[in-house]
């Protein structure tokens, strides 16, 4: 397939197309979003402007080459075995990579494609099945149970919280956790996460092929993807390696905390406190005159007395882990794709 064309057995809501022209007249009663994309795609530029999410930082423009992001396409339907005439759903923004690229993957490998409103609920009004679709976690978690109209589902864009992990391990569908970036054209690894899918190990992200795996001397992942990329991206995610194939993320290089000259990683201790804490939050390092930086907890919603009392019993903490300060927020400040804007949230704090 060129740029400028489309797989004869792509279908969008049901509908086949004899020409490009067709195809993005028809987008115009979907989506302006979509047909917008669509226009993009089918121009004679070798690149697509995508904006990046805005969640390490400030949201940015980039240009993705269009051969890339259907080498990305084609490594996808291999590793999950998605050939011609798969049945997918996108629910997602096509304003970001994520809804981009289900509709390069649909155009790509010939998918049979049907479009909804990005919603928090997008399988409610839905009485068709699908082989094949991508959310959010928060999608994923207010559609459990119409989650069997999917067979394969990936989630990224977010954590999958250990509640919602543990609804997900009894339902049929296959979920797979997905790591990757704007830069990277969506994931470039991925990790089971219910049983249904043979997860033994869910905590460990597989590659996609195509794909080699570094780390640098911070202990961050290193990418070099040549289909998908024409340099190397040094990310700063801290990593364990497992494998030549095979990684455990550990957490963001530029969140961890140096308090009292022990490194503490917000992403390990906010998984432990998940245990126990339902409504959002998150943890961060403040200035302190003795330690250099000290842990502080920021939670979502009225205060609670007895919280850290709570937290003080949760015996996977270590004495290190334990929040020095609890600050009780109403209401987080989010990211256009609804991630918590930590560095704006922790902001909010009135902090002595």
């Amino acid at each position: 397939m060129k740029n400028n064309t489309f797989h004869s057995a792509f279908k969008l809501q049901g509908k086949s197309f004899n020409s490009k022209e067709e195809l993005s007249d028809f987008s115009k009663e979907i989506s302006a979003d979509v047909s917008y994309f669509l226009r993009n795609w089918f121009d004679e530029n070798s690149f697509v402007e995508v904006k990046t999410s805005g969640s390490t930082g400030n949201p940015k423009i980039i240009k993705l080459q269009k051969t890339h992001m259907i080498h990305s396409a084609k490594a996808t339907g291999d590793y999950f075995n998605l050939p011609e005439n798969t049945t997918a759903l996108l629910c997602m923004s096509t304003n970001y990579i994520a809804g981009k690229m289900m509709l390069v993957r649909a155009l790509t490998l010939g998918w049979h494609l049907d479009v909804v409103e990005p919603t928090s609920k997008p399988l409610k009004n839905s009485d068709k099945t699908y082989d094949f679709s991508a959310m959010v976690p928060m999608q994923l978690h207010n559609s459990l149970k119409d989650i069997h109209k999917i067979k394969k589902l990936i989630v990224g864009g977010g954590t999958v919280s250990n509640e919602l992990l543990s609804k997900i391990q009894e339902v049929k569908t296959e979920i797979f956790a997905t790591y990757g970036m704007t830069e990277t054209i969506t994931h470039i690894a991925v990790k089971k996460l219910n049983v249904i899918a043979g997860a033994v190990e869910i905590c460990n992200y597989k590659i996609l092929p195509n794909i080699k795996i570094s780390i640098d001397d911070r202990g961050c992942l290193v990418i070099e993807a040549p289909t998908i990329s024409a340099e190397k991206v040094a990310t700063n995610d801290l990593v364990e390696l497992i494998s030549p194939t095979e990684f455990k993320w550990l957490g963001r290089i530029d969140n961890v905390i140096n308090s009292g000259g022990i490194k503490l990683i917000p992403e390990q201790i906010e998984e432990k406190l998940a245990e126990i804490l339902k409504n959002r939050f998150f943890v961060a390092g403040i200035f302190d005159i003795v330690l250099g930086e000290k842990l502080i907890l920021i939670y979502e919603g009225s205060k609670k007395f007895d919280l850290l009392k709570e937290i003080q019993h949760l015996q996977t903490l270590s004495i290190y882990e334990i929040p020095k300060e609890i600050f009780f927020l109403e209401k987080f400040i989010e990211t256009e794709t609804t991630k918590i804007d930590r560095t704006k949230t922790l902001g909010l704090c009135t902090i002595d």
